[in-house]
């Protein structure tokens, strides 16, 4: 499957378009919808994280928020200790992504199955969530960083400008930081995988066995998506802690880990824009259903998540690039048959 925006050419017009979009919305949104939306882009990306581990590597992962959550805690407490935000940014995407060497390391170095694979990235999930939850005391403090257990840390400094702490950035500062690092990490993912390296990640994808008889190591190159995935996802997480200003074991909580397969699923797999559109849809509807009291969101929520199984497997993406193809086919059938009537 492929995104709409495909080749050289729609990959120059996917950067247009991002670039437009981002610098218009400021200029057309108020400050509320401005909040929404910035967290709407953050979100996107971590469920950009999950859309390559899983929609190219082939790796579900249902432990995709430890990441997001070990990224979120990493630069909460070094910039709580430090003070300018740089060295925390860095920090932020190297600590998770050493997280997802060492725990794909034995994972995919001891060939367990698919289904245990979920089961144990969702169980450190879920251990993490505990741990982080059983540090409320005074003594459980990181430098000057309490952790504050189930009551989180607030009160995050913002980001700020390299080497300049007094120069942090605004909201709509934010939202740039974030939209440019979304379109970046879009860029950047499509391009690896025209790679050799991308290519070959797609190929142990579709027949891990093949892979190898071919001469390649088919658990080095799913190790190495997994890491990257784990960066982007910490990454993900730092700019969240940026925008509540505030972090919590929430974010290893099992809603949240179920929220990013839930973005991936509606967007679609096997594409990096199918996850960007799903967590933005799935995430306004959860903003709309939490501002009435007739319906539960979750209950919803649910709903819909099976009947986009049911209906629309293949997500929204993928569907609509199939609709533009059959679109497409039909309109130049009668053009090649005439031709054909011609030539005769």
């Amino acid at each position: 499957m492929t995104d709409i925006f495909s080749g050289t050419g729609g990959l120059l017009a996917a950067a247009i378009v991002g670039l437009a979009l981002l610098f218009a919305i400021p200029l057309l949104a108020g400050p509320v919808l401005m909040i929404e939306l910035t967290s709407y882009v953050i979100l996107a990306i971590l469920a950009l994280s999950l859309g390559l581990i899983w929609g190219y590597g082939g790796i579900l992962c249902f432990g995709q928020s430890a990441f997001f959550g070990i990224g979120a805690y990493a630069y909460a407490i070094a910039v709580i200790n430090i003070g300018d935000s740089t060295i925390p940014l860095i920090l932020s995407v190297a600590v998770p992504a050493l997280f997802a060497a060492l725990l794909g390391y034995f994972l995919f170095y001891a060939r367990i199955t698919d289904v245990y694979f979920g089961v144990i990235t969702l169980t450190v999930t879920l251990i993490l969530y505990k741990l982080m939850g059983s540090t409320s005391g005074a003594e459980y403090t990181i430098g000057n960083a309490p952790i504050g257990g189930y009551n989180g840390i607030p009160g995050i400094p913002p980001l700020n400008l390299p080497g300049a702490p007094d120069k942090v950035l605004s909201l709509d500062g934010l939202f740039y930081a974030s939209g440019l690092t979304l379109l970046a990490v879009y860029l950047g993912l499509r391009i690896m995988l025209k790679s050799r390296f991308g290519q070959v990640v797609v190929a142990v994808r579709e027949n891990e066995r093949r892979a190898e008889l071919l001469g390649y190591d088919a658990r080095f190159y799913k190790l190495a998506a997994f890491t990257l995935g784990g960066g982007i996802a910490g990454l993900s997480g730092c700019l969240f802690a940026n925008w509540g200003m505030f972090i919590s074991p929430d974010v290893f909580g099992l809603a949240q880990s179920a929220q990013v397969i839930i973005w991936v699923i509606v967007g679609g797999t096997g594409t990096l824009l199918g996850p960007i559109v799903g967590c933005f849809i799935v995430q306004w509807l959860a903003t709309q259903l939490g501002t009435q009291q007739l319906l539960n969101a979750n209950l919803v929520l649910g709903i819909i998540l099976i009947g986009f199984v049911l209906l629309v497997p293949k997500g929204i993406v993928p569907s609509a690039c199939d609709l533009m193809q059959r679109a497409h086919l039909r309109g130049t059938a009668p053009v090649r048959l005439t031709q054909e009537r011609r030539a005769s």
